[in-house]
């Protein structure tokens, strides 16, 4: 994706170091010289500097012009991963029309109200409450609340939570897409189903054979809980029920006797669905809408987190850079974090080991700029055939695809030093923790949350909500110089929080209020929440990515009780 900035062409990718152009250093700081005084004070805002979107409009600053029209994209200019959010390859790029937006130079100040914030804050957010005894067990779980904050149009993130109704335990889930939100849909609406088939026995995955076979109704597999806004393909549930049954049955011929392991149910879940993803965009449906579906689906990607939480036992699998955090509350009160999961980039060392083990001819060029071969951030995803399929294959998908797949560029674009694929896999890392009465939550985030927010303050926000008492530390002033009144503000302001902490009913919405509103003392500043809730789209991106939240709140009695036991 190219786009012209004064007289120059530039890849823009988020994240530190992440802006690229050719012939200009990467030093964010020859972009400021450049822009005018009002841009210069937006600029130390921009958290995440994804100015694709910007540099594709026309936009003027006191009538200066910021942005030329774009040019065409050329393959070397592609910058691309689950932390760089570019419109969707599948969609066709509007035409660019010179339109003179003028902004006045007297600035007007504009905030949503409180009402109006808390209308943007919970129009995603969903909550539900496990029953105590499902004619099972008794569960270990209290409840859940889930919530999305969108920062993409449309939102690249999904999430799933469903109980397993022929085995025991609940699966929650968020799902982190890019290149456009296809795979993740179709991962968020799929994956749980591969999970609950492999956790089956061995006589009930028989039985829902025979009952196919016979034409007679099928026992549930699982019991979903979703916010009005999170839909299914049913265009293409035919072709996923296919998929999966041959999954099952495949399970049933390999019968070993044994008890399934929730770790390996996981792994080769995960896998699987990867595996079916790839092959039905090769084979292709003669249902043109499925054709173009399942190849918008292989080539977009997404990253995946997601817990099987079943009495006393929590797995969590993690694929890519989504984050589980554990919060543990100690004898004394406070709140202390526990890491169920590790993100699969170049911040971990044992990713890139594993990578350069597996491609030893290409240790300079497999991870490049923290990214694997200089393009994707996470190092483990679902879909992004371009870093699976070989070259010969690519060519042959795209040939004798539809021609929206044919006549754009990025999907006839083979990466870099590709010599040795596949380069990337949908493996999970599977954590296993055994439940503690003091374990009261668990997180589960896309990375929209952690680039805001460090996991020490997530854990202890949310815990302090759930219990209603607040730990008050020092204030810090991170450096600054504070008056006293400044200073008697601060107090104000932590009093005024505290009161207010009950106005969300959902910990997910209260965790999203900190995210966006926080400002540099921890608190949430209600003139930069509304700042930030009313950015227009082509802003938003820039500052945040997505935000999906799903919070699990234990039972600890029961969890204590079933330690005695």
């Amino acid at each position: 994706m190219s786009s012209a900035f004064g007289d120059w062409r530039m890849c823009v990718c988020r994240g530190p170091r992440r802006i690229g152009i050719p012939g200009r250093s990467c030093n964010p700081a020859f972009l400021v010289d450049e822009m005018s005084a009002p841009s210069q004070l937006l600029f130390p805002l921009i958290r995440h500097c994804d100015l694709g979107r910007i540099c594709r409009s026309v936009c003027y600053c006191h009538h200066k012009p910021l942005c030329c029209l774009p040019r065409p994209a050329s393959p070397k200019h592609f910058c691309y991963g689950s932390e760089a959010k570019f419109p969707s390859p599948f969609h066709q790029h509007r035409e660019h029309c010179v339109q003179t937006r003028k902004y006045v130079t007297t600035p007007q100040r504009f905030y949503l109200t409180p009402p109006q914030v808390n209308s943007i804050l919970k129009a995603n957010e969903y909550s539900f409450k496990v029953p105590e005894f499902d004619g099972k067990n008794i569960s270990s779980i209290l409840g859940f609340d889930s919530n999305q904050l969108p920062a993409n149009a449309p939102i690249e993130d999904r999430r799933s939570a469903a109980t397993c109704l022929q085995t025991r335990g609940m699966l929650l889930g968020v799902f982190d897409g890019h290149a456009g939100c296809a795979c993740a849909q179709a991962v968020s609406e799929r994956l749980f189903y591969y999970i609950a088939v492999a956790l089956l026995p061995q006589e009930t995955l028989l039985e829902i054979e025979n009952a196919v076979e016979s034409g007679r109704a099928l026992l549930p597999i699982l019991q979903w809980h979703k916010h009005p806004n999170d839909y299914f393909s049913k265009e293409a549930s035919k072709l996923y029920f296919n998929s999966l049954r041959t999954y099952w049955q495949e399970l049933i011929d390999l019968n070993t006797g044994e008890t399934t392991d929730v770790k390996e149910a996981l792994i080769n879940s995960f896998k699987r669905l990867d595996n079916d993803l790839s092959l039905e965009a090769q084979v292709g449906d003669p249902n043109s809408f499925l054709n173009y579906w399942v190849l918008r689906v292989a080539f977009s990607g997404a990253t995946a987190c997601v817990a099987h939480v079943d009495g006393l036992d929590l797995h969590v699998a993690n694929t890519g850079d989504g984050r589980a955090l554990l919060g543990v509350q100690e004898e004394d009160g406070s709140w202390s974090a526990v890491t169920m999961s590790h993100d699969h980039n170049a911040q971990n060392e044992s990713e890139i080991e594993r990578l350069k083990s597996e491609h030893p001819k290409e240790e300079k060029s497999v991870v490049k700029q923290d990214r694997l071969l200089g393009l994707l951030m996470p190092f483990r995803a679902f879909g992004d055939v371009k870093f699976k399929w070989s070259i010969d294959l690519q060519k042959r998908v795209v040939e004798s695809g539809p021609d929206q797949l044919n006549d754009n560029e990025y999907t006839k674009f083979i990466p870099p030093n590709y010599h040795s694929p596949p380069y990337l896999t949908a493996e999970p890392e599977v954590i296993y923790h055994r439940l503690r009465p003091k374990d009261k939550f668990l997180i589960l985030a896309t990375d929209g949350l952690w680039e805001t927010m460090h996991r020490q303050d997530v854990v202890r926000i949310v815990g302090e909500y759930l219990t209603g008492v607040h730990h008050q530390q020092p204030i810090s002033v991170g450096g600054y110089k504070v008056t006293l009144g400044q200073m008697q503000g601060l107090l104000t302001e932590r009093r005024a929080r505290i009161s207010s902490a009950f106005e969300d009913q959902n910990a997910a919405t209260h965790l999203i209020r900190h995210a966006v509103g926080n400002n540099e003392f921890g608190a949430v500043d209600h003139e930069r929440l509304s700042k930030m809730l009313s950015l227009p789209e082509e802003l938003a991106r820039m500052y945040r990515d997505d935000i999906t939240i799903i919070v699990v709140q234990f039972n600890s009695h029961v969890i204590g009780a079933s330690q005695d036991e």
